[in-house]
């Protein structure tokens, strides 16, 4: 049983930056690939980026590639979500997720823990 705990949103103007964090607990966390997704009031959760289990693997979704940069660090059994160019659209509430297993998962039922959610919100 995984436990994931998201830090770092808050409010931000256009164009600036913020980091997320997603600390997990109670796994073994290399064994999991990762994820974050968001999502809007009155929309659905959306894959925003994920990683694999070594890493090597990275994915983005088209909104954000080139803006998001995802990594983990199996030591401190945390991943990371470097947000960058914000835009009003981004606001969500984002979640980190992990599913067991070697490959990214772009599917919400393919994930199997969930954190709580941290809400980001970009001003124009």
């Amino acid at each position: 049983q995984v436990q994931l705990v998201e830090s770092g949103g808050g409010l931000v103007q256009a164009g600036g930056s913020l980091r997320l964090s997603c600390a997990a607990s109670g796994g073994t966390f290399n064994s999991y690939a990762l994820a974050w997704f968001r999502q809007a009031p009155g929309k659905g959760r959306d894959i925003v980026a994920g990683i694999s289990r070594s890493g090597a693997g990275i994915f983005y979704a088209d909104s954000v590639k080139g803006r998001f940069i995802i990594s983990r660090d199996n030591a401190k059994n945390t991943v990371f979500l470097q947000m960058n160019s914000l835009k009003p659209e981004d606001t969500a509430t984002y979640y980190c997720a992990a599913r067991s297993g070697r490959w990214i998962g772009f599917q919400r039922d393919e994930y199997d823990y969930w954190g709580q959610g941290t809400q980001v919100t970009v001003s124009s």
